[in-house]
């Protein structure tokens, strides 16, 4: 490999000689920035460049083929979890939360930008990143904290699915959480036949949890005022320590450290040309697909919360935190026959694309930081065993006792937000290095939002730990 390195360079630019050498290399790829040491698989290796990208094509023939992974990533933005803090948020305070929805929606899409322009810029997903850069008992310690994430999410992700088929067919909880397992071999099955096939159902699944809300929207009849009073901040979700639990718990919902990991690898599926041209191509497109899809998760989050606040909020029903509470009482106080059923179908459809999402991340995460090269069936059960064995002993546990389930979710994004910073705070730095990223470096002014977000996300965390363990000691 390195003998043709250096017959190369007399004849071409280095630049030019490693482009030729990552499209030539199957097991890998070498990059000359600092990156990576030797030549190693890239992430998610089945699918790594296998859509196929004309760069001569029309702008929307290339939208078309970089239309995707946001999609992917957005299903983390409206799964279980945000729907137990969406639901508590909207029956205890109304509208007044939909201004954190929105917040969050921005930070989301900021930070997956730059996950996304990691991913494409330097080839390396944030994981492998962060095992580049950081030393082996720094990068350890990460991946403990990014699998404690991943537990956090799928134990919201696995118990809704496990609820929706409890609610729907009586299935017992726990038989639920073991039947979602079953997406490790949909995933394989899916990914044998081509990552476009994961796309098309995650977009579909996307597709009727937004025709439900849709309806859920109409029949609530919710106050169009209360909704713009709404998406106005408030001083009082910061003070009043109830308000900024759930608030903080919207956040960790909403911007999930796993999604950023995600992101940085499923960006690099499409095969655009690894040099600067292709690589700006590809970082255009891209964010033009996670703005538009995080977008649609602002509108199904931001539903879930109206109907809550329409619903609940002003009809005595303010202690609704639970999905199966919200389940049985939605036709009722709706008179609307078919709001529960169709929001027990979002729901089962929700935990569905957030499993499979969740499962992907998971293998990301293990490769990237650990280096683990096993089988892909062997690969996967692994990276779901760590998630669903836990969400088997909670639901087993927890789930049936009384308002369990929903309190069970909300800390799960309280967790997931805990964790938010450890994967936040490397992803900026690493955009924000010039040696790292070249001319696709952070612009001044990115940057400078970059870290002021995760600034917020910092101290709301401190400022959350703190009012709990007061809570505890009083």
């Amino acid at each position: 490999m390195f003998s043709r390195i250096f017959k190369r360079f007399g004849k071409k630019e280095p630049a030019k000689v490693i482009d030729e050498l990552m499209r030539e290399t199957p097991a890998g790829v070498v990059t000359a920035d600092g990156w990576r040491k030797a030549v190693e698989t890239p992430s998610l290796p089945e699918v790594h460049s296998s859509i196929p990208v004309n760069s001569k094509g029309s702008f929307w023939h290339k939208l078309f083929v970089f239309a995707g992974p946001g999609c992917l990533v957005a299903v983390g933005y409206m799964d279980p979890g945000n729907w137990a803090t969406d639901l508590a948020g909207g029956a205890q305070f109304g509208y007044t939360l939909l201004s954190v929805i929105l917040v969050s929606n921005i930070m989301a899409i900021i930070l997956q930008h730059l996950a996304l322009k990691l991913g494409i810029v330097s080839g390396r997903d944030l994981a492998q990143a962060c095992r580049d850069h950081y030393s082996k008992p720094v990068s350890v310690t990460l991946w403990i904290l990014c699998e404690i994430a991943i537990i956090a999410c799928d134990l919201a992700e696995v118990i809704g699915s496990a609820v929706a088929l409890n609610l729907m067919f009586k299935i017992p909880l726990v038989v639920g959480v073991v039947l979602t397992a079953l997406d490790v071999l949909l995933v394989l099955y899916l990914q044998n036949k081509g990552f476009r096939y994961i796309e098309a159902m995650v977009v579909g699944l996307i597709a009727i949890i937004g025709g439900c809300f849709a309806y859920e929207m109409i029949v609530s009849v919710p106050s169009v005022i209360g909704i713009l009073g709404g998406l106005i901040p408030k001083s009082e979700v910061v003070t009043n320590p109830s308000m900024l639990y759930i608030a903080i718990g919207i956040l960790g919902a909403t911007v999930m450290p796993h999604n950023l990991y995600l992101h940085s690898s499923i960006a690099q599926t499409r095969a655009y040309e690894r040099n600067d041209a292709g690589k700006a191509m590809a970082i255009k497109y891209s964010t033009i697909d996670s703005t538009f899809s995080l977008m649609l998760a602002l509108f199904i989050n931001g539903a879930i919360l109206i109907l809550s606040a329409a619903a609940f909020h002003g009809s005595g029903h303010q202690d609704v935190a639970d999905i199966n509470d919200a389940y049985h009482l939605l036709s009722p106080l709706l008179g609307a026959s078919f709001a529960s059923i169709l929001f027990g179908v979002a729901l089962l459809a929700s935990g569905l694309n957030a499993t499979l999402t969740g499962t992907m991340a998971g293998q990301i995460v293990m490769e990237g930081f650990m280096n683990i090269r096993v089988r892909p069936w062997v690969r996967r059960l692994i990276t779901r065993s760590i998630a669903i064995v836990p969400a088997v002993i909670v639901a087993g546990f927890y789930g049936d006792a009384e308002g369990g389930v929903g309190k069970l979710l909300i800390l799960s994004q309280v967790v997931l937000s805990l964790q938010l910073g450890f994967a936040v705070v490397p992803l900026v730095m690493f955009t924000s290095e010039k040696r790292k990223m070249g001319r696709f470096v952070n612009a001044f002014w990115l940057k400078s939002v970059a870290w002021l977000i995760t600034a917020v996300i910092i101290v709301l965390n401190v400022y959350l730990l703190f009012q709990t363990l007061s809570s505890w000691l009083s």
